[in-house]
């Protein structure tokens, strides 16, 4: 499920963004700590992460190097104090998607996360997508990856015949074979969908 996970270790702070963002019926989970986020963390968790940057113990800064480290995807934004910024700067140059100076509007904060958890949703669907045709690619045999890629390459039976000293009939076949596997009709639904994933 896609959530809003707020790292912060200021109890106060926690509860009152937990309970503006369930007021836009967005799901929440509060940690009150880098190291109980990062212990609970998986690579299929989804959703956004919302990380003060100074915190007891761990950083919010050192939590999102240690989670890049692990390849998370995750969008991050950060909560930043007003002598924080040049930090936060930088963590986007790493690679974090955005940071809300204190003291905050409520609505914009709201509305960043909720783009943020969007584009988590967005891409983990893409790469869902990739993996279903990357998946229907490897039930192809190697004479049928040559066909199709001819076929993708707006090639005629009869040249794909040719170019791989093949008769025209068993090019048809092959071809048959690979909308089959590749769960598509015609020639223009297997190029998009090709192109789609990647």
């Amino acid at each position: 499920m896609t959530t809003l996970h707020i790292v912060d270790d200021d109890e106060a702070i926690r509860d009152a963004l937990g309970w503006l963002f369930q007021s836009r019926s967005v799901p929440v989970i509060g940690w009150d700590s880098a190291e109980a986020f990062l212990e609970a963390w998986t690579p299929d968790m989804a959703g956004c992460l919302l990380l003060d940057i100074r915190m007891e113990g761990m950083s919010g800064l050192e939590l999102f190097d240690r989670l890049l480290g692990r390849a998370c995807r995750m969008p991050v934004i950060f909560l930043t104090g007003h002598g924080d910024v040049p930090i936060a700067v930088a963590a986007l140059k790493k690679g974090a998607r955005d940071f809300v100076e204190k003291p905050f509007n409520d609505n914009e904060l709201v509305d960043r996360v909720i783009d943020a958890l969007a584009f988590d949703a967005e891409q983990r669907a893409r790469e869902a997508g990739q993996a279903g045709v990357a998946a229907r690619v490897a039930t192809l045999t190697q004479r049928e990856k040559q066909v199709m890629e001819l076929v993708v390459a707006g090639r005629l039976n009869k040249v794909i015949a040719d170019q791989l000293g093949i008769s025209m009939r068993t090019v048809e076949v092959h071809r048959s074979h690979v909308f089959e596997k590749m769960r598509v009709k015609t020639a223009v639904e297997l190029t998009r969908l090709l192109t789609s994933a990647g």
